[in-house]
């Protein structure tokens, strides 16, 4: 199936005023008071951001938002958004987000990944990851999706694999 960027792009605005998005960001932060999109094109656009959840604190929260319209049982990290031209994909990417929001619309859940935290577990663990994605390995698969002029290539990390190396990263040991 050719991907167009465009089309993506559009069903992905599609579910951006979905009510479910307010049941998410509610229950992940307690202290939720309210939320808008980022949907122009711009630095923020193009810094990961899909949305601003301002807390009544006055912090605000930067959200990348991914959605799945089918119910999988990995998430995908985009490795390449161009294979050919080896253009970095948001994983590998200095993203100005504080959150993925990675929503399975099938079956209501949603997954609020630390981005900092992701990009420290692709770090410690994307080359054993691709390793097990070429072998087949353990649930892991390397995704194409062809687009029109280039192909996006993604890794599916098994979820319970990411949430387990996204928490080891959140634990530091030092030597001195």
């Amino acid at each position: 199936m050719l991907h167009d960027f465009k089309q993506s792009l559009a069903k992905s605005h599609e579910q951006e005023s979905a009510p479910w998005w307010q049941e998410v960001y509610q229950a992940a932060f307690p202290a939720f008071k309210t939320m808008h999109s980022v949907r122009c094109d711009g630095w923020a656009q193009r810094g990961g951001i899909d949305r601003v959840v301002c807390l009544s604190s006055g912090k605000q929260v930067l959200v990348d938002e991914k959605v799945r319209y089918s119910v999988w049982p990995d998430i995908a990290i985009e490795r390449w958004s161009d294979r050919d031209k080896r253009t970095p994909g948001w994983v590998q990417k200095d993203l100005a987000c504080d959150y993925i929001a990675y929503a399975f619309v099938p079956t209501k859940r949603c997954y609020l990944l630390p981005f900092l935290n992701l990009r420290a577990a692709w770090i410690n663990n994307g080359r054993d990851w691709i390793r097990r994605a070429e072998q087949g390995k353990d649930g892991f698969k390397i995704v194409i999706a062809p687009n029109s002029g280039y192909d996006t290539e993604s890794i599916a990390v098994p979820i319970e694999i990411l949430l387990t190396a996204i928490q080891d990263s959140m634990k530091v040991e030092w030597r001195s």
